[in-house]
């Protein structure tokens, strides 16, 4: 009995045909993605031998992905997001593919591997906020938290396999290789973007201007503190606690492992995440999801310190696993929050801003690390950063009460609309 509450109820990949098809492409081209997270990092520290340059991987990336997540969900709220999906998608091979080609031919310059990260980060942005505005629309609401725990889960699995691939095949075959199998992996998604049915916005028919659709969509984010707070918290974690850029400089100067080193720090955090995330049937009765959510950044902070303590990368890829399992409840919960607060007219825009917030919180911490350790080492930065996260926890809890009075059952099978369940969460 207490199994069947713990593993993550899969109803809504039987029930849902163009669910199915969304999570099957998520699932390939998220192999090929997360290969290629382990490789540029990688490929800029053995070049430059600099882990400032290696932190200021996540800089080149930041702007394109705030201009492309800003534009993409306000364009995700007035065209058919199936479409949308499937150009994402063609241009994520092409820019694969450039990598590939850039590497083939020899040690491309930096300012190279910079440019097509940006573009890289940008075009997936679109994808992401694209994404995540189909999946309320191809599942019943009443199943709306297990198609999310089971996307998420998915999701963190890619992260597992793929930056171990990605370590194993730079170490086999080269940087280039890496690069080759995202730009294939990518014709998952568009093959499944192509059999999907149309998913055009609803509920919205006459549409503002792009940049006042846009500045609508931050104020109803800004109008929901509860929304608000979600956020803030994610981007404090990922900002302060997510060491990433910094596996390959463990890897190769503190644990003595290589690529494969590398590969295996990041794919520890996702095991944490994938577990945990297959295992939240519990979530689906839970009422005060806010809560849980503080609780679990506070376990993030928590264990990303004590990583960054240890001697052994047996140990250090341990405690980045726990880490992961913490961000994972986190996950699902934000997520939940997030879908169940906004109408779809609005979901565009709202995820445009969640997918802002969850991708450029790593870049954030990728510059943080990078920049902490290039003035005291790689492990003090590790462990400062999971100390901030821990603090900056009851700075928000503080500072958004409507996160933690943040009530589930109101919304209770979908019974409740979103309109109305926005009051609770606006604060006033």
């Amino acid at each position: 009995m207490w199994l069947s509450r713990l593993a993550v109820d899969v109803t809504p990949l039987r029930e849902s045909r163009d669910f199915r098809l969304l999570t099957a492409g998520s699932l390939v081209t998220g192999l090929g993605t997360q290969a290629t997270l382990v490789a540029l990092p990688y490929q800029v520290y053995v070049t430059t031998g600099s882990a400032f340059l290696t932190g200021l991987l996540g800089a080149a990336e930041l702007g394109p992905l705030i201009v492309a997540s800003l534009f993409g969900g306000a364009l995700a709220d007035r065209f058919d997001r199936r479409t949308m999906l499937l150009l994402c998608q063609l241009a994520l091979v092409a820019l694969a593919a450039a990598l590939a080609l850039a590497a083939y031919e020899g040690s491309p310059a930096v300012w190279l591997l910079f440019g097509l990260a940006g573009l890289t980060a940008g075009a997936s942005s679109v994808e992401r906020v694209v994404r995540a505005a189909i999946v309320p629309n191809v599942v019943r609401p009443e199943h709306l938290r297990a198609g999310l725990a089971t996307t998420y889960g998915l999701y963190q699995l890619t992260q597992v396999v793929g930056p171990g691939v990605g370590g194993l095949l730079i170490a086999g075959f080269g940087i280039g290789t890496p690069y080759t199998v995202d730009a294939v992996s990518c014709l998952g998604m568009a093959a499944a973007a192509a059999a999907m049915s149309a998913q055009p916005p609803l509920g919205s028919e006459e549409h503002e201007p792009v940049l006042r659709s846009i500045r609508s969509g931050l104020s109803f984010v800004f109008s929901l503190k509860a929304l608000l707070g979600s956020f803030v918290i994610d981007l404090s974690a990922m900002t302060f606690g997510m060491p990433r850029a910094l596996f390959p400089v463990l890897s190769v100067s503190v644990f003595g492992a290589g690529a494969a080193g590398a590969g295996l720090l990041t794919a520890a955090v996702a095991l944490g995440s994938t577990v945990a995330a297959l295992t939240t049937g519990w979530l689906n009765h839970a009422r005060f999801l806010g809560r849980i959510v503080l609780a679990a950044v506070a376990a993030w902070g928590i264990f990303v310190a004590l990583a960054g303590l240890s001697s052994s990368i047996w140990i250090a890829a341990g405690l980045f696993s726990l880490a992961g399992a913490a961000d994972s409840v986190s996950a699902v919960c934000r997520s939940t929050i997030s879908q169940t607060l906004t109408p779809d007219r609005m979901r565009g825009r709202m995820s445009s801003v969640f997918s802002l917030v969850v991708a450029s919180g790593p870049r954030l911490g990728d510059i943080e690390s990078g920049t902490v350790a290039a003035l005291t080492s790689a492990q003090l930065s590790v462990v400062s950063g999971g100390l901030a996260c821990l603090a900056s926890v009851g700075l928000i809890a503080f500072a958004f009460p409507q996160l933690a009075a943040y009530d589930g059952e109101l919304i209770g099978a979908g019974a409740v609309g979103a309109e109305d369940i926005a009051e609770q969460a606006s604060g006033a």
